[in-house]
């Protein structure tokens, strides 16, 4: 964890034993464990990621200061993330004239990884099968300089009213949102022949990365929840599969710890679609690889390919990603 003193500690809910017991096998060395315990009793930094569909990094830094901020640019390449280390007032990042105008989206360090990994391209053709709130939408439309076509999909009606606002604010002008359950969107698709070259799928998860920022989580975290959402994410996959390019990207990605959502999906669809195959991913913070074995159930090697983001590694949010890619 980064040395310099950062937030402030909080008291925080008990975590429920038997996440306690996971968590101890995920991080079996006391310090490791001891570590990630004590992060989750800080804030999480506020960090925001410039919109360069309205502004340059540069300017908006600039613009930031001038309000007495204090900008710090964490990732070389990247310039667009920012972390904001001034005391503000509680909401204040969000009433500013720059995020009303769109300039910046409000957004967890973590959270843009999996976009980071997908490496938006002007021109081509992405699916967002769980879009709200648009975080990740927005980041690719970013990047696309809005060049192309983003198909932004969500299922619930008042998460998708989110969604329309914020791509409105930001100024998407390639994007077509869709409301339907992302399996069904993928056959309707499917059947029209219409195929993408990049599908994100930052699917719905048990939320065990967002302790930091969600204090319900706490409460909220069932095994059972763990297990029902497994077959939603795998349902999300395969459905995905059909409306991929051959030579195309899949990026599925979780905001939790739990094997059974991340590794034993992955496995799944490794070991029943030899025509998908995982890929390294480089990102700019340090991940550590996928687990192969849970419990007594042994995945296959190739999932250490994918990336686990622990909150005291990078005083982050907690994710998993995996890059799928599907063979010519």
């Amino acid at each position: 964890m980064n040395k310099e003193k950062i937030n402030y500690e909080r008291k925080i809910p008990e975590p429920k034993p038997l996440f306690l017991e996971r968590m101890n096998k995920l991080l079996p060395e006391k310090e490791d464990f001891d570590n990630y315990m004590k992060v989750l009793k800080i804030l999480p930094l506020k960090s925001l990621r410039c919109n360069k569909l309205k502004i340059s990094p540069e300017n908006l830094k600039k613009r930031l200061e001038n309000k007495g901020w204090k900008i710090k640019q964490p990732w070389k390449n990247y310039p667009e993330v920012m972390i904001v280390k001034s005391d503000l007032e509680p909401g204040e990042l969000g009433r500013s004239l720059e995020h009303l105008l769109g300039y910046y989206y409000i957004q967890e360090l973590a959270s843009m990884l999996p976009v980071i990994a997908l490496s938006p391209k002007p021109g081509e053709k992405i699916i967002d099968l769980c879009a709200s709130p648009g975080s990740k939408t927005t980041q690719i439309a970013s990047e696309m300089a809005n060049k192309g076509l983003i198909i932004a999909n969500e299922i619930s009606m008042s998460r998708l009213k989110i969604l329309s606002s914020n791509t409105e604010r930001c100024g998407l002008t390639n994007t077509i949102i869709t409301k339907k359950e992302g399996s069904a969107l993928c056959k309707r698709l499917k059947k029209s022949g219409f195929k993408f070259d990049k599908v994100l799928i930052d699917a719905p998860c048990s939320g065990e990365g967002t302790l930091r920022s969600s204090l319900k989580t706490y409460s909220m975290w069932n095994i059972k929840n763990i297990k029902s959402l497994q077959r939603i994410q795998k349902r999300l996959i395969l459905s995905a599969i059909s409306i991929l390019d051959e030579g195309g990207f899949i990026i599925y990605s979780t905001c939790t710890h739990a094997p059974e959502e991340n590794e034993e999906v992955i496995d799944y669809i490794l070991k029943n679609f030899p025509g998908m195959k995982l890929q390294e991913i480089n990102l700019p913070i340090k991940t550590r690889p996928g687990i192969t074995e849970w419990q007594g159930e042994k995945f296959s090697k190739e999932v250490k390919k994918c990336a686990r983001v622990y909150p005291h590694d990078n005083n982050t949010e907690g994710f998993f990603i995996a890059k799928l890619k599907k063979m010519e």
